[in-house]
C-alpha cells in the first residue's frame, strides 16, 4: 500500500486530494492546525483507507518529526500543501508587517524544505514530492508581495532540490484559482463563488502522481486529462 503525507488536509485542495487518494486505497498521513476539522476529515477518509491525522503547525519541528514518523519507513508521496496567506486584506509591501512576513516564509518556504529533509530517508527512488505553488509566484499582483514571494522562493527551492535529487520527481504545481477559505480571505467581503472548487484541480495533481512527468513546474489544468 502506497503512503502519502499531505499537509493542510482538513479542507480545500488538501482534503480534495486526500479523498481521491483514499478512494484509490493509499495510506494517508494528514495534518492541519485545527484539530476538530482534521478529525472530521480523518473520520470521512477512514471509511476508505488507513489514515493517521496529527493536528499541529508545520512550522513546528516536533510536529514535522511526528508526521514523518507516522509515515513509516516508506513515503511514496509528499504533498507540501499547507500555506498561510498573511494579512487580510493583503497590504502593499511598503506597509507589510515584517514579523508577519517571517511567519509567511516560515510556513510557506521553510517548513516544506524542513519536511522534505526530515522525510528524505523514507522517500524511495521514484517517489513524488508536490510543492503547491501559485501564479502569484510568477505574476506581480499588487498586494500579493508577501505570499507571492514566498511561493516564488518555494519554486526555486523545488528546482534546486530536483537538480540535487534526480532519483525523485520534485514538482511545483499551480492548482489555479479555487473557491477556498484562504482565497476568500484574500478578498474579504467579495463574492468568489465564481471560482472553481478545489476538486477541479485534483485531476491534474493525480496526472502528475500517476504519470511520468519529470520534475518541473506545472499548472494543474495543463496536465489534467482531457
Amino acid at each position: 500500500m502506497d503512503t502519502a503525507l499531505i499537509t493542510g488536509a482538513s479542507r480545500g485542495l488538501g482534503l480534495a486530494l486526500a479523498r481521491e487518494l483514499a478512494r484509490r486505497s493509499w495510506r494517508l498521513v494528514i495534518d492541519a492546525r485545527g484539530a476538530d476539522a482534521l478529525e472530521a476529515a480523518r473520520a470521512e477518509l477512514a471509511l476508505h483507507t488507513e489514515v493517521v491525522a496529527i493536528a499541529g503547525d508545520v512550522a513546528d519541528p516536533d510536529h514535522r518529526r511526528a508526521l514523518v514518523a507516522a509515515g513509516g519507513s516508506r513515503i511514496d508521496l509528499l504533498v507540501n500543501n499547507a500555506s498561510v496567506l498573511g494579512p487580510s486584506p493583503q497590504p502593499r509591501l511598503a506597509d507589510y508587517p515584517l514579523d508577519v512576513l517571517e511567519r509567511v516564509y516560515s510556513v510557506n518556504l521553510h517548513a516544506p524544505l524542513a519536511l522534505f529533509q526530515a522525510a528524505l530517508r523514507a522517500l524511495p527512488a521514484g517517489a513524488c514530492v508536490l510543492n503547491v505553488t501559485s501564479d502569484a509566484a510568477v505574476e506581480a499582483y499588487e498586494g500579493w508581495g508577501g505570499y507571492g514571494s514566498s511561493k516564488a522562493a518555494l519554486e526555486q527551492l523545488t528546482r534546486v532540490l530536483a537538480a540535487e535529487h534526480p532519483d525523485l520527481r520534485i514538482v511545483a504545481v499551480d492548482p489555479g484559482d479555487m473557491n477556498t477559505q484562504m482565497h476568500q480571505e484574500a478578498f474579504p467581503g467579495e463574492d468568489i463563488s465564481d471560482r472553481p472548487p478545489p476538486e477541479d484541480s485534483v485531476p491534474g495533481l493525480l496526472a502528475i502522481v500517476y504519470g511520468d512527468a519529470p520534475s518541473g513546474r506545472y499548472r494543474a489544468s495543463a496536465v489534467a486529462p482531457a
